[in-house]
């Protein structure tokens, strides 16, 4: 049974769109969301579990709530984990949806990416921990160029993407091959205005349902806030307000726009799927449920 991939920018409505599919086909959910992996980190991520029950029904989720807050999660993680779930879900002869905002995870499996198993390697870590973020910078534009910002978001992702870089060219690391992954891709396509309007009520909402305190809980449970700093977005901005280093109306604007950033980041991935030869089905944000449900049908039926 063919993989479905439901993908969409944040506050498009996908998860609540993918779970009534699940229930509509007997499926089962594997998240494609980068944050959604740690336990703990709950309200800042969305997980929104509670919208995994339809009619009383609850619908299995996987790739959510298995590491905790401070770990390391990337790239090659994903792929291992998103393949383990799949063959589970297919052993058990059920369909799975994959669904999810991060493209790069998305496009990983259905298009196979081969990465490198890149071990910790202490020593080096140690001699760059004693550089600044711009040396690091610096460092890693010598080994290729830096087409995005994420390996310098901060020196923790910049030591770790120099690590990979020198275990390439010694060329000791193994690399597991992932066969490409065949999937009916349906996209989430919101209006961009009504997107950021949502994007802003959601964070208002968020802050309400207890954000803030999430992140504190976090932080006095040993995580460090260099740690969450690194987890991006509400982590980062909401830690630097609790630390002291924002006030409450810098951190609330600078996330505000940060979240809309992202959002444009993620359709922009997107629309590059396509062009990498990925085609995605779009279906209108706006449209009912009822709508959205009997448009993946008819895209279903014409596997």
């Amino acid at each position: 049974m063919k993989l479905i991939t439901l993908l969409g920018p944040t506050a498009s409505g996908k998860t609540e769109f993918a779970v009534q599919l699940a229930y509509e086909i007997d499926a089962e959910i594997i998240s494609a969301d980068s944050r959604q992996v740690y336990r703990q980190m709950d309200i800042g991520t969305g997980k929104d579990l509670s919208e995994y029950t339809v009619a009383g029904s609850s619908i299995p989720y996987h790739l959510i709530d298995i590491r905790e807050p401070g770990e390391k999660y990337n790239l090659f993680d994903y792929q291992h984990d998103f393949h383990n779930a799949y063959s589970d879900i297919l052993n058990r002869h059920k369909r799975a949806i994959l669904c999810g905002g991060s493209g790069l995870y998305i496009e990983s499996v259905l298009k196979g990416y081969n990465l490198p198993d890149v071990p910790a390697n202490p020593k080096l870590r140690a001699q760059l921990g004693e550089k600044s973020l711009a040396e690091l910078t610096a460092i890693l534009k010598s080994y290729r160029p830096l087409h995005n910002t994420t390996d310098t978001d901060s020196k923790t992702r910049a030591i770790r993407a120099i690590e990979i870089e020198e275990q390439k060219l010694r060329q000791t690391s193994s690399t597991t091959i992932f066969p490409p992954v065949e999937s009916l891709i349906l996209g989430m396509n919101i209006d961009r205005e009504v997107r950021r309007e949502k994007i802003t009520a959601r964070l208002h909402t968020r802050l309400q349902e207890g954000m803030i305190e999430e992140i504190e809980k976090i932080l006095n449970s040993g995580v460090s806030p260099e740690e969450l700093i690194y987890y991006g977005l509400e982590y980062k901005y909401v830690t630097l307000y609790v630390i002291g280093s924002l006030s409450y109306e810098e951190m609330y604007r600078q996330l505000e726009i940060a979240i809309h950033q992202f959002a444009k980041r993620q359709m922009t991935w997107f629309r590059g799927m396509e062009r990498r030869g990925l085609a995605i089905h779009w279906i209108d944000a706006s449209l009912s449920m009822e709508q959205k449900i009997e448009l993946a049908h008819s895209f279903i039926a014409k596997e």
